[in-house]
């Protein structure tokens, strides 16, 4: 997902990140008009119908839709590992095992999971995500049941998170079925769902696509489904991580 608010350069180096352990074919880059173009000249190895133009900006939420209607159309079996365009990620071999580990639960799961950075500090910066497992989660491997999300916290509350060890950085990184991701946005968010009704034939129609934007509301994925679904599961992760813009 690369709304085009960095620089060129960030979108190669996630676009490599990605293509180390995947074939061009099965990357998608999603953006806005205005950085279309520079996105084709910046990865000209990505096959044109794999990059997705958004009309208009309308957050994560219709952003997922496009893509996952999209992918149904192609696989109906398709797992989706959803990334924002400017992470920072350190040890890129600990990142793909652990997506691939990710990737292999949602194969067999029906779950909305998305990757949980184990926390080094009570940092006020970061979104939290708890775990139903309860005290010392963090020291646990392997996927955990989300219990409650928590926009960035005030440094005390911060602090009693840590303290727990029952709260992950919410990294923004998602992993799921594009059935599962549809059929949860379609309840949660019928609003913007039903908007993309006939994307089976015409999802790839610019005109269709224009529609359903002009009237879609402005909302995120963790606002509209990940705060709501009884589905929400997560990675615990243990590499490098960070937004670009904070480095």
């Amino acid at each position: 997902m690369a709304d085009g608010s960095g620089t060129p350069d960030q979108l190669k180096m996630t676009f490599d990140r990605f293509n180390r352990f995947l074939p061009e074919s099965h990357i998608l880059v999603i953006t806005l008009d205005r950085f279309a173009q520079t996105a084709r000249q910046m990865l000209p190895s990505l096959p044109e119908e794999n990059l997705l133009v958004e009309p208009l900006a309308r957050k994560t939420a219709p952003c997922m839709a496009y893509a996952a209607y999209t992918l149904l159309t192609r696989d109906p079996e398709a797992i989706i590992v959803a990334t924002p365009w400017d992470l920072f990620i350190r040890d890129e071999s600990l990142f793909a095992q652990t997506i691939g580990d990710a990737c292999q639960y949602v194969q067999e799961n029906d779950v909305l999971m998305t990757l949980g950075i184990v926390p080094k500090a009570a940092d006020v910066n970061f979104g939290y995500i708890q775990v139903k497992e309860g005290r010392n989660a963090h020291l646990m491997a392997g996927p955990l049941q989300v219990k409650t999300f928590t926009e960035k916290p005030s440094a005390e509350l911060a602090e009693v998170f840590i303290r727990t060890g029952e709260f992950f950085w919410n990294s923004g990184i998602f992993i799921w079925k594009a059935s599962t991701i549809c059929a949860e946005m379609e309840k949660y968010l019928p609003e913007v769902t039903e908007l993309f009704r006939g994307w089976e034939t015409q999802i790839g129609d610019r005109a269709f696509l224009e529609r359903a934007y002009s009237e879609c509301p402005k909302v995120s994925l963790d606002y509209g489904v990940m705060e709501h679904t009884e589905r929400a599961w997560l990675y615990p992760a243990r590499f490098g991580w960070a937004d670009i813009e904070r480095l």
